[in-house]
């Protein structure tokens, strides 16, 4: 008699939660997915730019059918470039420069498309909201109650394993630490992306004139209590964001993607330190640690967070769940804590706040060296650290 495949619930259908559920489907696991959104956003292209780092990439090359797919809706960004901005004089010059980097830059909707058209469309329950879980009596299984949207009716989903992929404001990491509270970084991000296939030719010459490298070189000004970024992606797009020193402002709803920036503060340091496993559930991506935008990291961690699930999962099999969670965790927590503490000290000191231990804040005008390579990308901390456990992921690429 053929063993029934273990059950994962997934909650979230962003590139997190997708990427769980790839990840868990290649490991063997029968998966359901569950997303408030009415549907995928192949019909209604949203988000902004985003960068892989290269074990990103290689994870999600191995997950695609065809692994050129990824560069054919990627741009290669091989240059970072800082620059001090002087408001007042209209200048601007550079403080910081790091060439040979390793980075593809995509829209938000062109990777989520990639990574959903190699899984069964069936595994979606597209329109539902998650409401609640409960493990069983005898910890063997997890129940999930969701509601569908359009109905009302309530649903209920039992499965081996709850993964909560639902991002900054997750449900799930609420319920299970209902103490943490949102706390304000003392700025807010403005982000779009500028489609320059039918604009006016003078302002693609403005930019370009303005950022000579653009289209391998991510760009960042840094002026007083601000900061842009730039860079282009595929398809005739310039990615942009801009970070402003701002009260704090009131957040609508249950999530915070008008205003990204509205991240933790407090919870940035209290949350690297805690669990991200709780008996059959599992928090990955943004729900397992929220971090701010500077370093990149924010889809990436996603992306390998699944990776290592997996193989954890694929590893231990499901009779070993427990072991093979614990392993995950002690896998990844290192690593996500490191640069999420990292990703908010650039941040601060981009926007000229205070930080704790610095006697004064950062100044573009008169940085130091040691602050002008710290701001680099490739200081980030752990950057190029493989896992052993995804060592077949690099053999196979």
């Amino acid at each position: 008699m053929k063993k029934q495949k273990p059950k994962a619930i997934v909650v979230g259908g962003s590139i997190a939660g997708e990427s769980c559920a790839k990840a868990l489907v290649s490991a063997g696991w029968d998966v359901v997915v569950i997303e408030k959104t009415r549907g995928p956003p192949t019909q209604n292209p949203t988000g902004a730019g985003l960068g892989l780092d290269p074990l990103a990439q290689k994870i999600v090359q191995s997950w695609l059918h065809e692994p050129e797919l990824l560069y054919n809706n990627t741009l290669p960004v091989t240059i970072t470039e800082n620059l001090a901005t002087d408001g007042e004089k209209k200048i601007s010059w550079v403080i910081g420069r790091e060439e040979g980097a390793k980075y593809l830059t995509a829209y938000w909707a062109d990777l989520h498309g990639l990574i959903y058209n190699t899984l069964p469309p069936e595994i979606f329950l597209w329109g539902h909201q998650y409401l609640s879980f409960c493990i069983s009596e005898d910890k063997l299984t997890v129940k999930v109650r969701a509601k569908d949207l359009e109905t009302d009716e309530i649903i209920e989903i039992v499965g081996d394993l709850l993964v909560g992929a639902d991002g900054i404001l997750s449900s799930i990491g609420r319920s299970i630490l209902p103490d943490f509270k949102l706390r304000y970084t003392g700025y807010c991000a403005w982000r779009g992306v500028f489609n320059f296939s039918e604009n006016d030719s003078e302002t693609i010459l403005g930019i370009r004139k303005s950022y000579p490298d653009i289209g391998k070189c991510l760009y960042t000004n840094i002026g007083s209590g601000s900061h842009i970024v730039v860079t282009e992606l595929k398809k005739e797009k310039f990615n942009w964001g801009w970070y402003v020193n701002q009260p704090e402002p009131e957040l609508k709803g249950n999530t915070t993607s008008v205003k990204v920036s509205s991240d933790m503060i407090e919870e940035l340091h209290q949350r690297a330190e805690q669990k991200i496993i709780w008996d059959r559930v599992v928090l990955t991506g943004d729900a397992a640690h929220p971090t701010t935008p500077h370093s990149a990291r924010s889809t990436n961690m996603a992306i390998i967070d699944a990776a290592v699930l997996g193989k954890c999962l694929e590893k231990w099999g499901p009779d070993h769940l427990y072991s093979a969670l614990e392993e995950y965790e002690s896998i990844r927590k290192p690593v996500t804590s490191a640069q999420v503490l990292h990703s908010r000290r650039l941040g601060q000191m981009k926007q000229g706040l205070s930080i704790p231990g610095r006697e004064r804040p950062f100044d573009p005008k008169t940085a130091s060296l040691e602050d002008s390579v710290f701001i680099l990308n490739k200081n980030v901390p752990l950057f190029d650290v493989v896992p052993p456990i995804l060592d077949s992921i690099f053999r196979s690429a």
